[in-house]
């Protein structure tokens, strides 16, 4: 489905996004002509007080810069307020309870929980209690706000998302898994490169092989030959690698070499944070073809997009 030829009508049916797999083509296009409209605004300095006089809380369950500060800051840019709420496995494993814990928030008249580093289990207990809605900016499974993000800065960089090339090289991340289930539910081809002991898990793979074709490969030059976009992530952000491992993933390095085989004005990408010298080189990540940047500013609104329709 071609996302400029679709209308939009600026809503979605599921109140929780847990992950972009439980989205359609339609509610993604949705989430990022929302991402649009939001940014102009913001350029234009227009007043968006849409969250005016509600309340978000932020539930982390580990470190986060730049989605912790763009959260903050897109909540009140909508004219809303964050809280952020302690949280602990320790208290988890003495007793709290998660539908107490959700019951009592939304009595606080709080209108959505974003959390972070929530185990999917727990949060499939929150979504099945709640009555607000419960945002999940990232776990080990799916970090569904960044490629909401990465999708959004595609289409504003090329016009289009159906029929250009993504190829995923390195270390298969969960920001690697929601990117690829967005990007194919969107129209886009995707091939991935990574050596088999840190590949995407098989059940991604098979998820996304529904809207069209995967190639999965362990050659880095194969996966990127024509590419429009070369993404890849950190290998060791939260999970340390040692060395040994570090050798597997040295010829997954996105360098000077790599890209001459995408196409001639391929678009790096990268998440970030980044290890210059490790999974990218400076040229690269650094260079003319590079938007992480724009990806980076684009965080806050997609973030300030999936608030605005979530929250009702």
């Amino acid at each position: 489905m071609d996302i400029n030829r679709y209308s939009p009508s600026y809503g979605v049916n599921g109140k929780h996004l847990i992950s972009l797999s439980a989205y359609t083509t339609e509610e993604i296009f949705e989430l990022l002509y929302a991402t649009k409209t939001v940014k102009s605004k913001f350029i234009a300095h227009e007043n968006t007080g849409i969250l005016q006089g509600v309340t978000v809380a932020l539930l982390f369950g580990d470190t986060s810069l730049r989605t912790r500060s763009a959260l903050e800051i897109g909540i009140r840019q909508l004219g809303g307020v964050c809280v952020n709420l302690p949280y602990s496995q320790k208290d988890m494993l003495a007793g709290e309870n998660v539908k107490d814990i959700v019951n009592v928030i939304s009595r606080y008249g709080v209108g959505a929980i974003v959390t972070r580093g929530i185990v999917p289990e727990e949060l499939d207990e929150y979504c099945a209690v709640s009555d607000i809605s419960v945002i999940n900016s990232g776990n080990d499974n799916s970090v569904p706000l960044q490629a909401l993000c990465d999708l959004y800065t595609i289409w504003e960089k090329r016009g289009k998302l159906e029929g250009l090339k993504l190829a995923y090289v390195g270390k298969g991340t969960n920001n690697a898994a929601s990117l690829i289930i967005g990007a194919m539910k969107c129209g886009m081809e995707v091939s991935v490169a990574s050596p088999e002991k840190f590949g995407i898990s098989k059940a991604v793979i098979d998820n996304a092989r529904q809207y069209g074709h995967v190639t999965v490969t362990e050659n880095p030059v194969e996966a990127a030959r024509g590419a429009d976009i070369i993404y890849t992530d950190s290998y060791n952000y939260h999970t340390p690698i040692t060395e040994s491992e570090r050798k597997v993933l040295a010829p997954y390095q996105v360098n000077n070499s790599l890209v001459t085989v995408a196409a001639h004005n391929f678009l790096f990408m990268h998440p970030l944070p980044a290890n210059r010298g490790v999974e990218v080189t400076a040229e690269v990540i650094d260079g003319k073809n590079s938007i992480v940047l724009d990806q980076g500013e684009n965080k806050l609104h997609a973030i300030k997009a999936v608030l605005a329709l979530l929250i009702k």
